[in-house]
């Protein structure tokens, strides 16, 4: 006779939850039938959590991250909008990360009924203040049924005349021991160093490996990029689209403690990858739309950048 526990382990969760989060703000948790999910909250669009089917976390969220607004959420993937960084006249990243966004109740369904759920941002009064563009921003996230998380951004110009925009998706991604992780794809290409007043270099190493702070703008990047956890014996696969750059940031212990919302040794074990659209802004003209897409799956250890596709390693092929 079955146990409760294994009727229990048997009963399918609903594919989307809608429930309260941290201090009460509106949280939406996605599950897949296997038994991985993912959480993301309605202020800042903000995915918090990314756990496989053995219920691992894969994102990092900082200790002392704030769930407060204004505040932006520390960790996780926060979406840079309309500006990443402090490249234009904006706070640092621009305002999506830190406004309350809300659902789309009746969006098209995607393909092989994954778990997803669509949110929509448009400016207010105050946001027009400080940036005059009228827009439509829509995001979907979903969890695929071999766990892998994807988002998908569109940028809708509802405005008269024309905009530009730089975007990211601030990705943090869990790690066993930065020391022990190294990033493949980027080899080669040339980058902005952040720390050198944006200078450009060419990567030199076969391999990007951390053994200090590190802040750089990979340009024209593959659509591919592996992040390989050698202590966890486990690859992080980044698969981007409508997204020409990547940045690569730890702030190693120095920056760390200097931060009131990141634990002095949190830098450890985070690491943050980034598709985004940086060195060419995107204009829109009026009606005209954007896309960008970023798909993230955790798959074994063997996989490297230019070798097996990520879908066939998931499916065991």
């Amino acid at each position: 006779m079955a146990s409760a526990s294994s009727d229990q382990r048997r009963t399918p969760l609903p594919p989307v939850d809608y429930i309260k989060g941290v201090n009460g703000l509106d949280k939406i948790v996605l599950h897949e039938v296997r038994g991985s999910s993912a959480e993301l909250y309605l202020y800042g669009g903000h995915v918090t959590s990314w756990k496989n089917d053995h219920g691992e976390e894969l994102l990092f969220v900082s200790s002392k991250a704030q769930f407060k607004p204004p505040k932006a959420i520390r960790g996780g993937i926060p979406i840079c909008f309309p500006q990443f960084s402090n490249l234009g006249t904006l706070e640092a990243h621009g305002f999506a990360r830190n406004r309350v966004w809300s659902i789309d109740r009746d969006p098209p369904p995607p393909p092989n009924n994954k778990a997803f759920v669509d949110l929509i941002l448009k400016p207010t009064e105050d946001d027009l203040k400080i940036w005059p563009h009228s827009f439509e921003f829509r995001l979907r996230v979903t969890l695929g049924p071999g766990g892998d998380l994807m988002l998908t951004s569109r940028v809708r110009n509802t405005d008269t005349k024309p905009f530009t925009f730089t975007f990211a998706y601030h990705t943090y991604l869990s790690v066993s021991d930065i020391s022990e992780v190294r990033v493949e794809g980027l080899e080669t290409l040339d980058y902005l160093d952040n720390l050198k007043n944006k200078e450009r270099f060419t990567e030199q190493g076969d391999a990007i490996t951390f053994e200090g702070e590190l802040d750089k703008i990979y340009l024209s990047t593959p659509p591919k990029i592996a992040i390989l956890d050698h202590e966890r014996k486990r690859t992080f696969v980044l698969r981007k689209d409508g997204l020409p750059d990547a940045v690569v940031w730890n702030p190693w212990d120095k920056k760390a403690k200097s931060m009131a919302d990141f634990g002095d040794e949190e830098y450890r074990h985070m690491l943050c990858v980034e598709a985004a659209a940086i060195e060419k802004p995107i204009t829109l003209k009026p009606n005209e739309e954007w896309r960008g897409r970023q798909e993230l799956s955790a798959v074994p250890s063997s996989y490297c950048s230019g070798q097996l596709d990520p879908q066939r390693v998931l499916l065991g092929t």
